[in-house]
């Protein structure tokens, strides 16, 4: 088949999610389709690495992408029933080029990664395949309830912009031919939601023969580790729920215990965190140093649907998990066997010293979690799936 794939960002170096999904599915279904890639770079440096993706695309297209808090972004948001989100992607020149392309090229399908780009694609008979890899309007709902009393005005302001990036999501799953959702839970939000609607479970993956290559070292100190892009709204609000409430209660019990937060973009507030038990980091060359020194990956997030990268590269790695249940949102997880799952403070800092304090509950853990990763949730079984479903629509 002969796919146009968008997405919002390009799929290189693997520092987001997002990138790390476009790449591996680009990867593995690139022997079975022509696929052209179109995706919006935040910078010119970004064009250094297309020749990483043009071994697995035809054809390789970017867009420069507006500054996100640009006048024109703000203004459109402003002026337009867009969304502030969906107003820094959209943009008529974009949408022109896709235009050109789908009338110049014979595609079977369109794969459109997010929501938010759906706008730069023009009225078409083309079929359309939508991924949601969180549903967007949760995310920055509960960004907005956990603002200050006081903010009330501002509260006000980004409530309006929540329920137009609502408006929008649910306008463009009706647009596209088929969804494609990260769990099954995000599935049944949307279908309770929309019961006309079809969608599929494409779940995200880990590449297995890369993270089973570490070898787990003991740290000198009992250490407990949070993994996370601090772009992501939840992993910010997970960061301080850790520090400021469930990391007293884990010191309280093992008084040599350290903490170590690892993330791209840490803003000012989170790093402002840090202390002698507590270690702050951006980015590091290898991920899997990380997970190799690592005593347990503790994940309390709070908010954001769709399965959790961290997990299932703990997995991967055969690092214990301590979680909630959002964390493990996705991945099929049973409490007690590849994980503990705990929703309260108290509760997260429990499971945690548990596993600190008894190595042979943090190896079981760990090796039932690698067992499922393995079985589960490695690219070539996502892709697998992903190619079903792109079967069966650009046939439709």
């Amino acid at each position: 088949m002969k796919i146009l794939m968008i997405t919002p960002y390009f799929p290189y170096p693997l520092v987001s999610g997002g990138q790390i999904r476009t790449y591996n599915l680009l990867k593995n279904l690139s022997s079975k389709h022509d696929i052209t890639l179109a995706a919006f770079i935040r910078d010119e440096s970004e064009k250094r690495h297309l020749e990483k993706l043009k071994s697995f695309c035809q054809k390789v297209i970017v867009f420069k992408r507006r500054k996100a808090w640009s006048p024109v972004n703000i203004g459109l948001s402003a002026i337009t029933p867009y969304p502030f989100l969906v107003s820094i992607y959209f943009d008529p020149k974009v949408k022109r080029a896709i235009k050109n392309e789908l009338e110049n090229q014979n595609y079977d399908l369109i794969h459109a990664e997010t929501f938010y780009v759906m706008p730069n694609i023009p009225q078409t008979n083309i079929p359309i395949l939508l991924v949601e890899q969180v549903i967007e309007y949760l995310v920055y709902q509960r960004f907005v309830e956990s603002l200050p009393a006081w903010a009330v005005l501002l509260k006000l302001l980004l409530l309006f912009d929540v329920a137009k990036i609502k408006r929008w999501e649910k306008y463009y799953w009706r647009k596209a031919k088929r969804l494609a959702a990260m769990s099954q839970e995000d599935k049944d939000f949307i279908q309770n939601l929309d019961s006309t609607l079809k969608v599929d479970v494409v779940a995200n993956g880990v590449d297995i023969d890369f993270f089973e290559k570490i070898r787990k070292k003991k740290p000198a100190n009992p250490t407990v580790l949070f993994v996370g892009n601090f772009k992501w709204l939840p992993n910010r609000d997970a960061t301080k729920f850790l520090i400021e409430e469930i990391w007293p209660k884990i010191r309280t019990q093992i008084k040599n215990a350290k903490l170590s937060i690892v993330g791209r973009n840490p803003p000012k507030d989170i790093l402002n965190l840090s202390s002698e038990d507590i270690r702050i980091e951006g980015d590091v060359d290898d991920i899997r140093s990380v997970y190799a020194s690592g005593s347990v990956l503790l994940a309390p997030i709070r908010n954001g649907r769709g399965t959790k990268y961290k997990i299932l590269e703990a997995m991967a790695t055969r690092t214990p998990i301590v979680g909630t249940k959002l964390a493990t949102e996705g991945i099929e997880i049973k409490n007690g066997q590849e994980a503990f799952v705990e929703e309260t403070a108290q509760g997260l800092a429990g499971k945690t010293v548990k596993v600190l304090k008894n190595s042979n509950i943090g190896k079981q853990l760990a090796e039932s979690a690698y067992f499922l990763v393995s079985k589960k949730y490695n690219w070539k079984i996502i892709s697998a799936k992903l190619d079903k479903v792109y079967q069966e629509v650009g046939a439709s």
